[in-house]
Formats: C-alpha cells, structure tokens, sequence
C-alpha cells in the first residue's frame, strides 16, 4: 500500500516529466529556453528543452493534482491519498510539477557543464533529477514522511527506464534509457 501511496502522491511530477516528450510532438512553442546561448562555450540547457515542454510539464501536472482532488470523495482514492486532496490548493499540484520539470532543467544545465550530450545517460541524476525537484518545491505545502521520501527515490529510476522504454518503443524518444 506504501508504495502505491507513494506512486499516486508523485503523479503531478511524474506527468510533468513525462509531459515534454508525450506533448513535445504538438510543437508549441518549441523555442530553446536558453535561446541556443552558450555559457563557457557549452550550451546552457541544449535545445531540447523548450518553452513549450516547460508549460505542457506544468499544465500537466497541475492538471492531474486537480483530477486528484476531484477524485478524492471516491474511497479508493481515498484510502491511496496521504493527505486530504480537497483542503489542498491547486497550487501543490504546481509546485510538484514546477519543481519536477526545474528540476530536470538544473539537471541539464549540470549536464551541460559535465560535457555530457543531451540525451546521453546520465545515471542516476537522470532519474532523480525531477523528483529533487519536486519534493524542494512542493515542501514550501506539504513534505511526505520520510519512508515515502526514500520509496520515491527506490521507484525513480525503475520508472524512468520502464517510461522512457515504453517512448522508446512507440517512437517518442530516440534511447531507450
């Protein structure tokens, strides 16, 4: 049950990650944040992070913490919700997807900085990047118990590779990792 608590916590974060590569084909605004600037002759996020991928990840995410709350009187949903989704603002729900998608973008900025090219591997700062994110941003409302905190580390790099394999398959992205 600890880890589906978990899972159902963390959804606004995990659609916010997901959100550029699912939506990223409608190409809406699909300007390089950093307008294709260098910073000490490396490029400062790299152009595939976009402004368009930074709204869908943030609609997204908030867009899913509101079906939560809407969900909440169910009791199924209920007895998975480890807090009470309908005294809560949406603004959680933003802020759990605003840390995620930041959270991946100060990864690729430290990416960058490390050489590495966008989309190389990265281990373990790829699958955890969003959730650091997450959890500092949504903590200014609500921070989870520390054994969820430690099951949302155990289950990132699980469904970043399960994700990113499934986009892989349908031809979403160009790895597999």
């Amino acid at each position: 049950m600890v880890f589906t608590e978990a899972l159902y916590l963390f959804l606004p974060a995990y659609f916010a990650n997901m959100a550029p590569v699912i939506l990223g084909k409608i190409n809406v605004l699909p300007y390089p944040i950093d307008a294709n600037r260098t910073w000490r002759n490396k490029p400062i996020f790299g152009k595939n992070k976009t402004w368009g991928g930074l709204l869908y990840a943030i609609l997204l995410g908030t867009v899913i913490f509101y079906i939560q709350q809407v969900l909440y009187n169910i009791p199924f949903f209920k007895a998975i919700s480890l807090m009470d989704y309908s005294g809560q603002s949406l603004l959680l729900g933003f802020l759990l997807a605003s840390g995620a998608i930041l959270g991946d973008l100060a990864e690729s900025f430290i990416k960058r900085r490390y050489g590495k090219a966008p989309g190389a591997e990265w281990f373990p700062f790829d699958q955890v990047d969003y959730v650091i994110g997450a959890l500092l941003f949504g903590a200014a409302i609500y921070t989870p118990p520390l054994k969820i905190i430690i099951i949302l580390f155990i289950l990132a790099p699980l469904l970043h590779y399960t994700t990113n394999y499934i986009g892989f398959l349908l031809g979403l992205k160009k790895v597999k990792w």
